[in-house]
């Protein structure tokens, strides 16, 4: 096993000697201090050190099925042992092939669990082949009222990515709202056509007007071409291709090369380009494709979408987000109603929906503080309403 990096160490420390000073405080004190073990434990499960072990639990996983109208869908829970009625949480994860098994989201369970609370992940297929699609809002709530109903209180639901983006169109809809206590939303989406369009022109509108310029990371153009592979191959390469461009990003470089030497020649010139890095030159492809896909990116994006929203909502984005930029955060401020609108926290601590970055001191106590927020609303637990019953 390597050595913890000195941003790891440097993080240990400086959330240890602020620690100490909580402990001088009351109720509120502990509070932040389970939240700074749980971040302790997120961002190193085998070392959290002291204060990631003070008031923890031992947890006991196991893999079932939740039912929904579409069918069965695999989730995985996280148990805490030793205490009565624990609160409940779904979490959802981003667009990544191992979905609820990848183990940065299987830490982050891990670590909410052991702070007592019941944890639930439920598999998107959708989202872990690279697809965002409305199908996968129904799933989270549904899974959500799973969980809440078994509890008989409602339960909070965190996403990750674009899983966020998703989690608070679920949030917002009547169907789901009963069964939902509060929503925190990570690293995620407020437009998905916007953010597509950031992947080839490296810039973004904020919501002021003004434009943050970053340099997208190549996976965006790359899971955009994946879920839209007809509009970029013939229907005679279309499966070869969707192979190919599987195997790469899922970062079997030299695998996905060998599947693209059965493709036609101009089908093999376009892969070229991506495994040499030049998808700029597919930039009118891509803007085309996200002129004819408008409709299905709005379904799928909160932008507009979530003026029925009824639950205290918590924001968090990385400030060196290069996949889904920070501002992405600014906008979903504006489309959650005010009145529901908790806290909103863009962090050096933190890069897409990982723990990264070189926090200072501030930037530690700004991340405890948000995640005790997060803890007080879990075990501010309140009872399903009678109308979600009948």
């Amino acid at each position: 096993m390597s050595a913890p990096s000195p941003q790891r160490r440097r993080l240990t420390t400086t959330l240890t000697v602020f620690l100490v000073l909580l402990l001088l405080l009351a109720r509120p004190g502990f509070t932040y201090l389970r939240a700074a073990g749980l971040l302790l434990r997120m961002e190193n499960p085998q070392h959290p050190g002291i204060v990631g072990t003070i008031h923890t639990y031992p947890i006991e996983e196991a893999l079932t099925e939740v039912g929904t109208p579409a069918g069965l869908i695999r989730v995985r829970l996280y148990l805490p042992k030793g205490i009565a009625n624990a609160p409940g949480m779904v979490i959802v994860h981003g667009v990544h092939h191992l979905g609820i098994d990848e183990p940065r989201l299987v830490a982050l369970a891990r670590a909410v669990s052991a702070s007592g609370i019941r944890v639930l992940t439920p598999e998107l297929l959708s989202l872990a082949d690279y697809h965002v699609e409305s199908g996968s809002i129904a799933l989270i709530g549904y899974a959500a009222r799973s969980l809440s109903e078994s509890l008989g209180q409602k339960v909070g639901v965190l996403g990750i990515s674009f899983g966020g983006g998703l989690s608070l169109l679920a949030a917002s809809d009547p169907r789901f709202e009963p069964y939902i206590r509060f929503v925190v939303s990570v690293g995620s989406h407020d437009d998905l056509e916007r953010v597509s369009q950031f992947f080839l022109t490296d810039q973004i509108v904020r919501p002021d007007g003004s434009t943050l310029h970053m340099t997208a990371h190549e996976y965006g153009p790359l899971v955009l071409i994946y879920s839209h592979v007809d509009d970029f191959f013939p229907p005679t390469d279309s499966n070869n291709a969707h192979e190919a461009l599987r195997l790469l990003l899922w970062e079997k470089v030299d695998e996905s090369r060998k599947r693209a030497e059965v493709l036609t020649p101009g089908s093999r010139e376009k892969m070229e380009l991506l495994y040499t890095h030049h998808v700029d030159a597919l930039s009118g492809e891509l803007q085309q494709v996200i002129a004819d896909h408008h409709a299905e990116m709005s379904a799928v994006s909160p932008h507009g979408r979530l003026q029925s929203m009824h639950v205290p909502v918590l924001l968090l984005h990385g400030a060196a987000d290069n996949v889904i930029p920070p501002s992405e955060l600014l906008w979903l401020e504006h489309d959650v109603p005010s009145a529901f609108m908790k806290s909103a926290l863009v962090s050096p601590a933190i890069s897409h929906a990982s723990m990264e970055g070189k926090p200072t001191l501030a930037d530690n106590f700004r991340l405890v503080h948000f995640m005790a927020q997060m803890l007080e609303l879990a075990n501010d637990t309140q009872a399903i309403p009678a109308r979600a019953l009948r």
